[in-house]
C-alpha cells in the first residue's frame, strides 16, 4: 500500500528502530518514486549536502560523522577501511634454529601476527615470482639465546634473575637492510610497532634464529571501524508499555558515525586517506570499463 504524504519524509529521511526490528531501511528517493520530489542525482547537490565532520583525532584513533552519503557507499568505506588498505606484514619466516617448547608453525605464526612500523606508500608491491628487493621487501631477523646468570643468587628461584634472554618480546626483531635501505630509510624507524609482545620463553641453551620477510599486501584488518559512537540507541524504552507507543526511536538515514582505530603503522587520519584513494581507484575504473565496453 502506497505511504501517505505525511509519512514520505520520515520514510525518505529516517531509519525507524521498532521493538523488533528496523524499518526503512533501503534507500527510496530515487527519481520517479515519490510525486513532487526532485531526486535526480547531481553534483551540485551532493557537494552541498556532503561533508566530514572530525570530532576526535589522536595518533592511535579518529571519530568522524560522514554526513550527506548513501548507505551502500559508506558501507564500501568501511570495507575497504577493514580489508583493502594496503600495509606491510610479514609474509614468510624462515626458522632455522628453535629450540624452544613452541612450534614451529605455533611460532611463525605468532610472528606473523607482530605489525610492522613501515610506510607501505614507500614500497612496491612484490611479484611471488621474483626475489625480493630492496623495493618491495622488509628483512628483519630474530637471534637470541638463553643462558644462565653467573651472577645470579644460589637461593634465588625467580628466573628473572637465575637466567638470561629468556623472555624472547618484539623488542628482540631487529631490522636488516636490504640493498640500499639503510641510506633511503635512515631516517625511518622500521620494526614492530610495539617493543612488549611476548613471543616466547627460554631456558638455558634454547635458541631462536628467525629471517622474516615482510612485503606489501591487503586483507590485513589495520583498523576497526563501528558504526556508532558513545550512544548505541537502546531499545529499552520500547519495554515499557507506558511508553512504547508514546516514543520512536530513529537515526538519520545519510549520517553515519566512524570510530578508526590504528594498530600503529600508519596513522588514523592516513589510513582514511588511503581508503578515500582505493574507493576513487576502485570508481575510475568501473567508469573506464564502461567507456569500454561503449567503445565496442
Amino acid at each position: 500500500m502506497a505511504a501517505s504524504m505525511e509519512n514520505v519524509e520520515e520514510i525518505r529521511n529516517r531509519v525507524i528502530l521498532g521493538e523488533f526490528g528496523v524499518t526503512n531501511v533501503h534507500t527510496t528517493d530515487f527519481p520517479g518514486n515519490y510525486p513532487g520530489y526532485d531526486d535526480t542525482w547531481n553534483v551540485e547537490k551532493f557537494q552541498k549536502n556532503f561533508r566530514i565532520d572530525v570530532v576526535h583525532l589522536d595518533e592511535n584513533s579518529m571519530e568522524f560523522d560522514m554526513v550527506g552519503i548513501d548507505a551502500a557507499v559508506a558501507n564500501a568505506f568501511r570495507r575497504i577501511l577493514l580489508a583493502e588498505v594496503p600495509t606491510m606484514a610479514t609474509e614468510k619466516v624462515f626458522i632455522y634454529s628453535n629450540t624452544s617448547i613452541v612450534q614451529d608453525e605455533v611460532l611463525a605464526h605468532r610472528l606473523g601476527l607482530i605489525p610492522i612500523k613501515a610506510d607501505p606508500r614507500l614500497f612496491e608491491y612484490r611479484n611471488s615470482e621474483e626475489e625480493g628487493s630492496e623495493i618491495d621487501t622488509i628483512q628483519l631477523q630474530l637471534k637470541i639465546k638463553c643462558s644462565r646468570n653467573p651472577r645470579a643468587s644460589k637461593d634465588s628461584s625467580d628466573p628473572r634473575e637465575l637466567y638470561l634472554n629468556h623472555m624472547v618480546y618484539s623488542k628482540d626483531i631487529k631490522w636488516v637492510p636490504i640493498g640500499n635501505q639503510a641510506d633511503v630509510f635512515a631516517d625511518c624507524c622500521i620494526g614492530p610497532v610495539h617493543d612488549d609482545i611476548l613471543i616466547a620463553q627460554l631456558r638455558p641453551g634454547q635458541e631462536l634464529d628467525i629471517v622474516m620477510h615482510c612485503v606489501k599486501g591487503i586483507g590485513t584488518k589495520v583498523a576497526k571501524v563501528v558504526n556508532s559512537r558513545l550512544d548505541t540507541c537502546s531499545r529499552e524504552v520500547l519495554r515499557h508499555s507506558d511508553l512504547k507507543n508514546v516514543v520512536k526511536l530513529g537515526r538519520v538515514r545519510d549520517h553515519f558515525i566512524f570510530t578508526v582505530e590504528s594498530t600503529g603503522i600508519l596513522p588514523p587520519d592516513v589510513l582514511v586517506t588511503e581508503a578515500i584513494k582505493v574507493l576513487m581507484a576502485k570508481c575510475q575504473r568501473f567508469l573506464n570499463e564502461l567507456d569500454s565496453t561503449v567503445m565496442e
